[in-house]
């Protein structure tokens, strides 16, 4: 049921705003589009439901075993010119509901879903027998699902098969999917407001964590307190399994058992985001525990920060994607030098022999919505780099990292892991941080961690 201003009566408008825009660039196909499916984690125990992002996109509705069907104007009956939707949901259900929560059922999502049609899931073949007898093209994402796939390819071959005199052959497939994502690629003030929440959110729950984190926790008592504020202020779900990652364990890029005890000394990486509408920040800090950095700790720290910054400022609207990462192994290929961990004047040649690549393995970021890891393409047709616009919201996130073991690097250094995340929206003058909230400067760091 509606919870909240992205979904019901209230953003009706937007969504049916949405559907027309995609059956535009379809060219006169139907859209299919499946809600997620629900998944057994073992037993009779489902995972938490969290409904398809591009189901969510189109539709506000959350539920799982829907369906939309949208139809441009002049496809099938009552037509009467203009967009038609019809939702398959779940029917009411007083038993169900009374174990799993209320339905919308099909009265609601007509009248708070701003569908033209509902029906109960049950009879969507029927349904879409008659609707789809004369279509020669459809929008729909094949691959997902090979079931439903081989009954919709089922379905039409009946066609086929059945009324032969029409000569009537499958009809078109068309992938919907690249254009609902570059129509999500590029965020709406609506869509801005929830990241931003998002982000705000997730502060909130880094400054918690960086101010009580103590020496002989268990990282994940830390990733209870920082998960609490998140739920508290208004988040469901994380947008991914929370990182929260001490000393050497900062080193393993997606580490989430957060099962080891903190020891004095460590600096803690934490990379955590919460959902808001389903859409999500992403943001990493790292920080010493209740005490202030070490000179090596500070020195890998301020090269990571250094870099950090300098991308941020490059985010603006006309600048590739691509040059935002050779901007960050050229900085963090220059620390390294700073460092001690390679030899050598010549950046411009280390960088092109990859020698920062041990240390710094993964890329600068990625775009940022309803998916942590959003879509949207990163290079055009022809190969060349994608240009930022307003719009768009981007992770930064640069790291250097040194496995405990390796002597590739100054002793001080080993075992240290940091990486620093914010999330940057485009905007028509430059960007706009919205995770600025977030301590980064090491003086802001140390006096959070440490009380004073």
């Amino acid at each position: 049921m509606p919870t909240s201003r992205s979904s019901g009566v209230v953003a009706n408008g937007v969504f049916a705003d949405r559907r027309q825009s995609i059956l535009k660039q379809l060219r006169g196909a139907p859209l299919l589009v499946r809600s997620a499916p629900e998944v057994l984690r073992n037993g009779d125990v489902h995972y938490s439901y969290r409904q398809d992002s591009n189901f969510k996109y189109l539709t506000g509705f959350d539920e799982p075993e829907s369906i939309l069907l949208a139809i441009p104007k002049g496809k099938g009956p009552n037509g009467k010119g203009r967009l038609r939707t019809i939702l398959f949901v779940r029917p009411r259900n007083p038993a169900m509901e009374v174990w799993d929560g209320e339905r919308a059922g099909v009265r609601g999502a007509k009248k708070m879903y701003g569908a033209d049609d509902a029906h109960p899931i049950e009879e969507f073949w029927d349904v879409f027998e008659e609707e789809s007898k004369d279509w020669d093209m459809l929008g729909y994402g094949l691959g997902c699902d090979p079931a439903f796939d081989r009954a919709l390819v089922d379905h039409f071959s009946r066609r086929w098969t059945g009324r032969p005199r029409r000569n009537q052959g499958l009809p078109t497939m068309v992938d919907p999917r690249p254009a609902i994502h570059e129509q999500r690629w590029i965020k709406s003030p609506m869509e801005i407001e929830w990241l931003q929440r998002a982000s705000d959110i997730s502060v909130s729950g880094h400054r918690v964590a960086m101010a009580i984190a103590q020496p002989g926790m268990y990282e994940y008592e830390v990733q209870a307190e920082l998960e609490a504020v998140f739920r508290r202020d208004g988040s469901p779900r994380n947008g991914y399994d929370s990182i929260v990652a001490s000393g050497a364990n900062a080193c393993t890029l997606h580490y989430i058992k957060n099962d080891q005890k903190i020891r004095r000394g460590d600096l803690l990486l934490i990379d955590a985001g919460a959902e808001y509408e389903q859409y999500s920040a992403d943001i990493t800090r790292t920080f010493p525990v209740a005490r202030k950095f070490s000179d090596a700790q500070r020195a890998v720290y301020n090269v990571v920060l250094r870099c950090q910054k300098k991308c941020i400022k490059a985010c603006k609207p006309g600048t590739p994607v691509r040059r935002l990462l050779d901007l960050s192994r050229r900085e963090l290929t220059k620390g390294l030098v700073e460092l001690g961990v390679l030899r050598g004047r010549n950046i411009k040649k280390l960088v092109d022999d990859e020698k920062y690549k041990p240390w710094y393995m993964h890329g600068l970021g990625h775009w940022l919505g309803m998916d942590v890891h959003d879509v949207g393409p990163y290079e055009t047709m022809a190969g060349k780099s994608v240009l930022m616009q307003p719009g768009m919201v981007t992770t930064v996130e640069p790291g250097l990292y040194f496995q405990k073991n390796d002597k590739r690097v100054p002793k001080e250094l080993r075992g240290i892991g940091v990486r620093i995340e914010d999330d940057v929206l485009i905007t028509r003058g430059g960007c706009r941080v919205l995770s600025e909230a977030a301590p980064k400067e090491v003086r802001d760091v140390e006096k959070l961690v440490t009380g004073n």
